[in-house]
């Protein structure tokens, strides 16, 4: 699985036209899943996302995590982190899991994140059509790809 997380001190997604779901300070995690994982990486993801020490304290430090901080996260389901672009400028997505592992993967980092002690964790839906919005909270975007581990 692949995270791209951004700190930021506001964000919303809208999903199919509906009503925003915002987000105060905190995280906005793009969520990639690819057709080689399994669920059993899931929950040490989570734990690794609302836990990374990315925003500053007292002394400006990158030292405090969104949970120390009573901060939120907004997930985003997002395949394109697994597109391909080696044969040409046409992306190909092979990489990306299919909807019934991608969906189940999604569903429990959600839960997973829930779990984690932050003050809300908002959400996209997996197939959606989701306008995202965010207010970056200086030039801090953190990868996380679980094949690196």
């Amino acid at each position: 699985m692949r995270a791209v997380i951004q700190r930021v001190t506001s964000a919303s997604v809208v999903v199919d036209g509906g009503a925003p779901r915002p987000i105060g300070p905190g995280l906005v995690i793009l969520l990639g899943v690819k057709d080689t994982d399994t669920l059993a990486i899931v929950p040490k993801l989570a734990e690794k996302c609302a836990h990374l020490r990315i925003f500053s304290d007292e002394a400006g430090k990158l030292n405090k995590s969104a949970v120390e901080l009573g901060y939120s996260a907004l997930v985003v389901s997002n395949f394109t982190l697994y597109a391909d672009t080696k044969k040409g400028k046409r992306p190909s997505f092979i990489a990306a899991a299919k909807p019934p592992l991608s969906v189940q993967a999604y569903e429990l980092f959600l839960e997973k994140m829930n779990e984690q002690g932050l003050k809300e964790v908002q959400h996209g839906e997996f197939g959606a059509d989701m306008q995202l919005s965010l207010t970056n909270d200086g030039p801090v975007t953190v990868v996380i790809d679980t094949d690196e581990w």
